[in-house]
């Protein structure tokens, strides 16, 4: 037997290879992925089984029907012991196009259009971790925060020791954090901060923690959310993690150019919902107080909250923002660190420009990956051809925020990039706010962060057009929609 291995081991492993590889094809093709992603899956797989089976195990969508089979057990446990039919929402009179785009997005996640008593934009992280601190501080019932990154540096320590005091008082506090991107707080250094955070009464939780050992996927399908809710009544979500990297007070040369949100009224419950769910999904544990969805007037300002991720073929924020794209008339302004679109987005921001409207797209000059920032300006090109204006972020620090200004009625500020990771294999939040003063003020946001951007001329995309760019660009966009 062993002669015959030695003997025919090439061919063996030529029909391991074959045998492999058309297994990988039909599983991959049998996810009903969007053509491009399914290509360049077949074809990088196709060059390294059988170790392809391994690659795909860990980073490929398969995993995605278990986890929503999960999800959705959490949801039925949560929704038993919480009378969600107590959420009633204010009642607004939004033209026949914000009607639709509100029941596609209440159909897409489960979220009915609510409403704020205020809602207030906050540039950057000192303003956000100063209006942070103090929502901790006044909270009397319970804080209930979820990052993807929460790093144990200056920022980090300061609002987990601000946290473990409130714990002290009894205080309800329950932290999730994701696995990968908050590995170094869940590691040696962050361990005696969260020693004494469990100590006082804290709860934490690790969404997908990041081990092999566990057979849990170790990059895709992370809790992409920046959530915190102090008492049901104060929430907080946008683009901005617990690190010194969005701080000017710690890095005053190179802070993260970001945008936050702070919500105060009936909307919260939404967000708080959206983390129940992930907290009982991560921990098991599905014991609230009685007041965590306390009642609420409806207020002034009409929001909507999104919610979704690869447990959910519904894609609610993709959806959104596709559908808010074809409804522009006048403008769009779009602001994102990542820009990898999906070919459906990639085409709407071509329709709408072809149909009169002023599109304009702001990306940092370079984001924090090489291979990102070049799958980008690989759709530059197409895009400029319609009268698509494009710009790059200058600025100190890397441009990180999330929004969508539409016309002079609708903006978004959320957690999720313009890429195919956030609107597919990410879990996402978002904010839709309907009404004339925060598309005014986010509007006015991107016209001062345009004066540190460089205008994509012709000339730019010609100098960019060497030999070995355009090679680069090619290998980069053929990796794009695994992104």
């Amino acid at each position: 037997m062993i002669d015959y291995l030695l003997l025919h081991w090439k061919s063996l492993l030529a029909w391991l290879w074959l045998v492999t590889g058309i297994y990988l094809a039909l599983r991959i093709i049998w996810q009903q992925r969007a053509p491009v992603a399914t290509l360049a899956w077949i074809m990088i797989l196709g060059l390294v089984p059988p170790v392809g089976i391994l690659i795909y195990h860990f980073f490929g969508p398969t995993r995605v029907n278990r986890q929503t089979l999960r999800r959705t057990r959490s949801r039925i446990l949560l929704a038993s012991e919480n009378d969600m039919d107590k959420l009633l929402e204010g009642e607004f009179s939004p033209s026949v196009a914000e009607r639709q785009h509100q029941r596609l997005i209440e159909a897409a996640c489960g979220m009915p259009v609510s409403s704020c008593a205020s809602i207030e934009r906050l540039r950057n992280g000192d303003a956000t971790f100063s209006a942070i601190l103090q929502a901790v501080a006044d909270a009397r019932q319970h804080i209930h925060l979820e990052y993807y990154i929460f790093d144990p540096d200056s920022t980090g320590s300061t609002l987990l020791t601000a946290l473990t005091a409130k714990a002290r008082e009894g205080v309800h506090v329950r932290l999730l954090v994701d696995g990968l991107g908050s590995a170094r707080l869940l590691g040696r250094r962050g361990r005696k901060l969260l020693h004494a955070f469990t100590e006082a009464g804290g709860e934490l939780a690790v969404f997908h923690p990041a081990r092999l050992h566990r057979m849990m996927p170790f990059v895709n399908l992370r809790t992409h959310r920046k959530i915190l809710v102090v008492d049901g009544h104060i929430g907080f979500t946008g683009g901005i993690n617990v690190t010194d990297d969005g701080c000017e007070k710690q890095n005053p040369e190179t802070a993260y150019r970001d945008t936050h949100l702070r919500m105060e009224g009936a909307a919260v419950r939404w967000l708080q919902y959206t983390f129940m769910q992930d907290w009982v999904y991560a921990s098991g544990r599905h014991q609230f107080e009685a007041d965590v969805f306390p009642p609420q007037e409806p207020g002034d300002h009409a929001v909507q909250v999104l919610a979704s991720g690869p447990d959910s073929g519904r894609e609610a924020i993709h959806r959104g923002m596709l559908h808010a794209i074809n409804m522009a008339k006048v403008r769009i302004l779009l602001t994102t660190p990542y820009f990898v679109p999906t070919e459906p987005a990639f085409y709407a921001l071509i329709n709408a420009a072809l149909r009169g409207v002023d599109v304009q797209i702001m990306v940092p000059m370079r984001s924090d990956s090489f291979l990102v920032t070049w799958a980008a300006r690989s759709y530059f090109g197409a895009l400029r051809m319609v009268g698509v204006k494009i710009f790059e972020y200058q600025g100190k620090g890397m441009l990180h925020a999330k929004t969508l200004v539409v016309d002079t009625e609708y903006s978004m500020i959320g957690t999720a990039n313009f890429d195919n990771r956030s609107f597919l294999l990410n879990f996402e939040n978002a904010v839709v706010l309907y009404g004339p003063e925060m598309n005014a003020q986010l509007a006015a946001d991107f016209a001062d962060d345009r004066s540190r951007t460089r205008y994509v001329t012709q000339e730019i995309m010609d100098q960019r057009s060497q030999w070995h760019e355009r090679m680069l660009t090619a290998f980069a966009r053929l990796l794009s929609p695994l992104l």
